[in-house]
């Protein structure tokens, strides 16, 4: 295998699949964000007390955490996630190196300068203690998460309309990972239409999953039937025809849950993200690619990055942030 020279990460942001780089070889060193924050090279060179082969911002859904990332001396790495959230994600990518995309329909959006070798499609990863877990089942069907009529009140509209034909549908909050397997059938609600997190979270728990069929790569990683079951998007009366199926045969949610954790655990741990990642770094000449990103970062800046980091310069409070963000449109 072609080997690289880069040892030390500075891992900013979420861990998601930080542990995986650590089993593979690579010293990680985690930088987490509190609040908001913003990190300018010499601020992580000196957090690390080392000068990074590598530096990954895992998504944390704030202002750009990593200022003149554009003139970042090493390699680096965005994985990023709620794109269906925040519409400047693509320009702020195009001072990386790599851009590891969460939502697969949302790839083409980040084709500005990054070519298709170092823009991934990245679907969510499950955490080591996403285990399957023993227990009697409580209720037919389970939905985790908040329900609330001002920050989310789509979903409580749906849930409420779901509980009128479902009378074992049980709603609440807490540590999934102990909930899911007190349920015949896990429900999953995609409000923006993503795949999300949770899909792949039931299914490492050994739940038989009922989601919404959506878009983003869902039927190219699962096949409906086999390692979960869909049901159209916001249509109540689909959803109660597919579960009434699932209640009344044990058989084949136990079946479904089977296949579905298989697929997790042979192709969607920890492990395998940051395997992904890996091979496409060792297919790249990691010293040239730096090289080009530095000399284009006059051109990166003017094209993608000025406009988001003035915008946030005036956007944000903190004097120091505006600060940081002013320089970085400058230099």
């Amino acid at each position: 295998m072609k080997k690289t020279n880069i040892k030390k990460i500075a891992w900013i942001g979420n861990t998601f699949f930080r542990t995986g780089m650590d089993k593979l070889g690579y010293k990680t060193i985690h930088i987490p964000i509190r609040g908001q924050q913003v990190f300018t090279w010499d601020e992580i060179v000196e957090k690390t007390e080392s000068i990074p082969d590598m530096v990954v911002y895992a998504d944390r859904s704030i202002a750009p955490p990593l200022a003149g990332v554009e003139n970042f001396p090493c390699l680096t790495v965005f994985y990023c996630i709620d794109t269906h959230i925040h519409s400047w994600y693509p320009l702020y990518a195009q001072g990386f190196d790599i851009c590891l995309v969460s939502l697969k329909d949302h790839l083409e959006r980040f084709a500005h300068r990054l070519p298709h070798s170092k823009l991934l499609w990245f679907p969510p990863v499950v955490m080591d203690n996403d285990v399957p877990l023993a227990m009697k089942k409580e209720w037919d069907l389970l939905f985790v998460g908040k329900v609330d009529p001002d920050l989310t009140p789509e979903r409580m509209k749906f849930l409420d309309e779901v509980a009128k034909h479902v009378p074992g549908l049980h709603i609440t909050q807490g540590e999934y990972r102990k909930l899911f397997p007190k349920a015949k059938v896990v429900l999953n609600i995609a409000e923006r239409g993503d795949l999300n997190f949770r899909v792949f979270e039931a299914l490492a728990c050994g739940s038989c999953l009922l989601t919404p069929h959506i878009d983003h790569g869902l039927s190219d990683i699962f096949s409906d039937g086999v390692h979960l079951t869909t049901y159209k998007a916001n249509n109540v009366a689909d959803l109660v025809r597919k579960l009434e199926i699932l209640l009344a045969n044990k058989e084949l949610r136990e079946k479904i849950a089977t296949q579905g954790n298989a697929l997790i655990e042979s192709s969607h741990r920890i492990i395998n993200r940051a395997e992904t990642l890996q091979d496409t770094i060792l297919s790249m000449d990691v010293d040239v690619a730096i090289a080009a990103r530095l000399e284009a970062a006059p051109l990166i800046r003017k094209n993608f990055m000025k406009t988001i980091y003035l915008h946030w310069a005036e956007a944000v409070s903190d004097p120091e942030l505006k600060q940081k963000y002013l320089i970085s449109s400058k230099n």
